[in-house]
């Protein structure tokens, strides 16, 4: 089992919807080891004609008799041959949302003294989906470079410091390949920039959870007759004397022949 499966015995114990007061139960203050967000942003855009080059490409070959799909049915090897042009860009997307951030700098601002300019590179790693003119299919390592300037608020200084991190996506709207494995692209990017320090915190506690066995995954056909109720209940027919009759004549708590509805 899960702690969200419906074949879970103790729900009451397990994380999720609070029924009732959330103060039943609380029975501690626990202290935790926490990266605390201090703030963060997000900023969604379109960049146009973005020149990318890719460092290393793989050839991909499909890994079943049913050919590849978009499930993940292929895998990358070694291309026994150099790609030969012309080249077709087919798509790409980023390939993890961890970034890097370089040129970082964090300027305090004297009228607002919570907040502080950020500034630097934001690299987006990305895989770029292309064929050549023999239809075999390629996948290339790139990384597409934003400038970001952005207003945040930052903590005062301490022993633990804070860190600035992110996270990143990325998908293409189109590209076009300019020779010198470099292609030319149109990319939505959503960045996410976090003021983190790692903390010692109190909250309040339920205490320690329990943890279910595991289900183990098979295709039970009966699961789903097994958890109908075993009679029928009451309730599905609670209707006035005018209401029991539908146009037809029939009732609408029996299945008749002559009823098309």
């Amino acid at each position: 089992m899960s702690f969200y499966s419906y074949k879970n015995a103790d729900p009451a114990k397990s994380p999720g919807e609070i029924s009732g007061s959330a103060l039943d139960g609380l029975n501690e203050k626990v202290c935790i080891q926490v990266q605390r967000v201090y703030d963060s942003c997000l900023q969604q855009e379109q960049l146009d004609n973005v020149d990318v080059t890719i460092t290393s490409y793989a050839q991909v070959v499909c890994n079943c008799s049913c050919g590849c799909n978009s499930n993940g049915n292929s895998e990358t090897t070694p291309p026994a041959t150099a790609p030969v042009p012309p080249i077709t860009f087919e798509s790409c997307r980023s390939s993890t949302t961890d970034i890097d951030v370089s040129n970082l700098t964090v300027e305090r601002l004297c009228d607002r003294p919570c907040f502080a300019r950020v500034r630097g590179y934001i690299e987006i790693p990305i895989d770029i989906l292309f064929t050549d003119s023999r239809c075999v299919e390629y996948i290339g390592k790139g990384v597409v470079r934003v400038n970001k300037d952005v207003l945040l608020s930052v903590p005062d200084d301490s022993i633990v410091p804070y860190t600035l991190e992110g996270m990143a996506s990325a998908i293409c709207v189109s590209g076009s390949y300019r020779g010198d494995n470099v292609f030319r692209l149109t990319i939505c990017v959503s960045i996410i920039l976090k003021v983190l320090a790692r903390v010692e915190i109190l909250v309040p506690s339920y205490g320690f959870c329990s943890i279910p066995p595991c289900e183990e995954f098979a295709d039970n056909v009966c699961d789903e007759f097994f958890s109908l109720p075993l009679f029928p209940s009451l309730n599905l027919c609670e209707e006035t004397a005018a209401d029991t009759q539908n146009s037809c004549g029939c009732n609408r708590c029996c299945t008749c022949r002559n009823c098309n509805s």
